[in-house]
């Protein structure tokens, strides 16, 4: 069984927003910080079908790159952290009726949710893009639109779709999941793979004798934040001074790669000024 790229877990949440705008309405109950701080609780939704950034482990427990970070947090904060499940669907209304205060889970910001819930400043990014070998030519994604590259990919994953939109010219070769088709790209059957490519480290870091290159120029970026709440006063503003401390310290960075394998391929960066 194969797991969705996050680039079609971000296409299929934008689907998702629809019926969340329907349902969604600001709620008196979403939480300003001062009543955070007061119940001595912040709830934090966290999705377990993303890993790493949640999963269960073996104890049934919620583990991931969004536990630990929300972790820190809640003990920058002085609070317990109580951990929500949530899916793609209920997130943002979640967020909205108070029944979480903040959303992780690839919480890409765009337009269109911005509407209905606050972002904090980006926790992390994550790349589209091509990964691919030392001494392949390729500088951006367009280069592979030729007959003479074979792409491996993901069967059933959206990056097959954005090929043949937008590289019809190069041949594909669909394996059963990433483990696959990640040894496939190590043992030379094929030239690149178009993924989200922080999400396939685990899977790099098993072939030590392989150079990997991730192509200069990325299909897209996207830039995940923590959501709340349009009527949480005060907490998104705590939060991005938090973040900003949780980067300017690298332990973001630390954490990312503890659980990915890798360093963050575009890494947020930080600023006094945001």
């Amino acid at each position: 069984m194969f797991r969705k790229s996050a680039f079609g877990k971000a296409a299929l949440a934008m689907a998702a927003l629809a019926a969340s705008l329907l349902t969604a309405s600001p709620d008196a109950n979403a939480r300003p910080l001062d009543e955070v701080l007061k119940s001595g609780v912040l709830k934090v939704g966290v999705n377990p079908t993303l890993p790493p950034l949640a999963k269960f482990d073996e104890k049934n427990e919620m583990v991931g790159f969004d536990v630990d970070f929300a972790t820190e947090i809640g003990k920058m904060l002085g609070v317990k952290v109580e951990f929500v499940q949530v899916g793609s669907p209920d997130r943002i209304p979640f967020v909205v009726s108070g029944k979480i205060d903040v959303v992780m889970g690839a919480m890409t910001r765009n337009p269109e949710r911005a509407k209905v819930i606050d972002f904090t400043v980006p926790v992390h990014t994550e790349v589209f893009g091509v990964l691919t070998t030392e001494g392949k030519p390729f500088k951006s994604w367009k280069d592979l639109d030729k007959p003479e590259v074979m792409l491996i990919q993901v069967r059933g994953s959206t990056p097959v779709k954005f090929i043949e939109d937008n590289l019809k010219n190069a041949k594909v070769t669909l394996l059963d999941n990433y483990p696959d088709a990640i040894r496939a790209l190590a043992q030379g059957r094929g030239d690149a793979m178009i993924d989200v490519i922080d999400f396939v480290g685990e899977q790099m870091n098993r072939f030590k004798d392989v150079k990997w290159k991730v192509v200069e120029t990325p299909v897209d970026v996207y830039y995940c934040g923590m959501g709340v709440s349009k009527a949480s006063t005060g907490l998104k503003d705590w939060l991005n001074v938090a973040i900003f401390e949780m980067h300017r310290r690298g332990k973001t960075d630390a954490t990312w790669k503890k659980w990915f394998g890798i360093d963050m391929i575009n890494p947020t960066g930080w600023s006094p000024y945001f």
